[in-house]
């Protein structure tokens, strides 16, 4: 923590131990059908959604603290396809794992096991297929998802991924790609909404392009506060990434629509490792304290 602070007072960041000294929620953690439920002092947070009938794996709803209602769509106009927080790509030799029909290519969950069920935070893994219909698996990618709530305002996802190649792989240039959240529409910029990076950079105009360690997506509904933030780890390849944003409610840190030579190539067995932290968040961006939570979170991949 003390290596921190040289760092906060140049960035003029107040470490408010409210941040860092919240009293820990209990967690617990089950599968049920094709659903890992998380419940956080008995009350739903989250769901990881892993049927075959889906495209890709992913988190539905993710509730905010104070309202108990999801801030991120399952699904919403005008990109339907956007469901709540995932992680996919498009243009995987010539698969699309991210849109469209399934026959274009599915990320396929073997069954997540659960690893911690019960206590200050709850553990679980899962191994995916990258695949098209009759055609061998082209990624194999490998999760760790812990999560935690330590306060009664926040929720922390830790998503950890390596992607293992399985033949040689080439992605070409694409918006759609990797780690992303789409918000429900109430707390979006067209909607009043703030999107904001750790440069204070504002809405699709102001953050769209920019690298940034994180961004934030918060708004009021129903007269709550809430938001989402994504931060990325120092020790992610191409750190800190370009954002992809929009107005109506989309955001994802990746390289991948900034490529140089318009392509990424990854040769057989060469493994991408990437890993993000999600809070869910009562609160604006300085009440919930994103800054702050990226340098715990940055100190804590650097003593790794």
């Amino acid at each position: 923590m003390d290596r921190l602070l040289p760092i906060a007072f140049l960035f003029g960041i107040v470490l408010s131990p409210c941040v860092f000294a919240q009293e820990t929620q209990k967690m617990s953690a089950v599968i049920e059908g094709d659903q890992v439920i998380v419940s956080v002092e008995g009350n739903l947070f989250t769901a990881y959604k892993f049927s075959h009938d889906q495209k890709y794996p992913y988190f539905w709803p993710v509730n905010g603290p104070a309202s108990g209602e999801s801030v991120t769509t399952e699904s919403s106009e005008p990109y339907p396809h956007h469901h709540s927080l995932f992680f996919g790509c498009d243009k995987v030799n010539g698969g699309n794992y991210w849109q469209g029909e399934n026959d274009l290519g599915q990320i396929l969950s073997d069954g997540p096991e659960i690893v911690e069920a019960e206590g200050g935070r709850v553990v679980f893994t899962d191994t995916c297929l990258w695949k098209q219909p009759e055609r061998d698996a082209v990624i194999r990618d490998s999760r760790r998802i812990t999560v935690s709530a330590p306060g009664e305002k926040a929720r922390v996802i830790d998503f950890e991924i390596t992607m293992e190649p399985l033949e040689d792989i080439r992605i070409d240039k694409t918006n759609h790609s990797l780690f992303s959240a789409r918000m429900v529409p109430e707390l979006c910029v067209n909607e009043g909404g703030v999107l904001i990076n750790a440069d204070g950079d504002t809405a699709e105009e102001g953050t769209f392009g920019k690298p940034s360690s994180w961004c934030d997506y918060a708004g009021s509904r129903d007269g709550i506060t809430e938001g989402l933030a994504i931060l990325q780890s120092p020790g992610n390849r191409w750190f800190p990434s370009r954002w992809f944003t929009r107005d109506y409610g989309f955001f994802s840190p990746t390289p991948m629509y900034w490529l140089e030579n318009d392509r990424l190539e990854l040769s057989k067995g060469e493994a991408l490792e990437l890993k993000y932290r999600v809070i869910v968040h009562s609160g604006d961006v300085n009440e919930a304290g994103i800054a702050q939570h990226f340098l715990a979170y940055a100190e804590k991949a650097d003593l790794k």
